[in-house]
């Protein structure tokens, strides 16, 4: 049974791969049996269509990102307005890095979910993961609307990972706008 599980992990975590790399056109189950090294037909023996291969990405992915996420929220809190600024610059530099395939998908995701609702749900726990570690920091900053903040906040983050993959710069590195947009929340430098 712990065989059958870590084998459907390996597949889920090559869809995601595929889905972030290639994007949805070229999600196939001979594409994912390629990236996971499984034999064929392995993918199609745990999803039995490509919708169920979505939803099990979808159902996947969000517990990939949390684990991500968790070890950046894992250190010691911000102390100041600078050091969140630069520990949010730090991960969208990774997520858009060396973790952009799982970000692609994840966009792939969110957009396929405008016409699949359904997939809002899974996505949406994952985002929540984050508000609610974003609102801490900034309540413990002395944001005098840390929801509203919060919210502002990874939204602005999501949108500057989202513009890196679309229109890629070498030179990216957000921290002076994060700097800006932390500093101008809790109405203070951040530098």
């Amino acid at each position: 049974m712990e065989r059958v599980a870590r084998r459907r992990e390996q597949v889920l975590d090559a869809a995601v791969e595929v889905l972030g790399d290639q994007g949805t056109r070229r999600l196939t189950y001979q594409a994912v049996d390629r990236a996971a090294g499984v034999p064929t037909g392995t993918t199609s023996n745990y999803f039995r269509n490509r919708a169920a291969l979505i939803d099990g990405i979808a159902g996947h992915l969000p517990a990939l990102e949390r684990r991500e996420w968790e070890a950046l929220a894992s250190g010691p809190a911000p102390v100041g307005p600078g050091e969140l600024a630069d520990a949010l610059a730090a991960f969208a530099r990774y997520a858009a890095g060396p973790g952009r395939s799982r970000t692609a998908a994840r966009w792939a995701l969110l957009l396929e979910s405008s016409a699949r609702p359904e997939l809002r749900a899974p996505l949406g726990r994952g985002r929540q993961a984050v508000l609610r570690h974003s609102t801490e920091w900034l309540r413990r900053l002395g944001s005098g609307a840390p929801e509203r903040h919060g919210r502002i906040l990874v939204d602005h983050l999501e949108g500057v990972v989202l513009r890196q993959l679309a229109f890629p710069d070498g030179a990216f590195d957000p921290v002076e706008e994060m700097r800006a947009l932390v500093g101008g929340l809790l109405g203070v430098q951040a530098g």
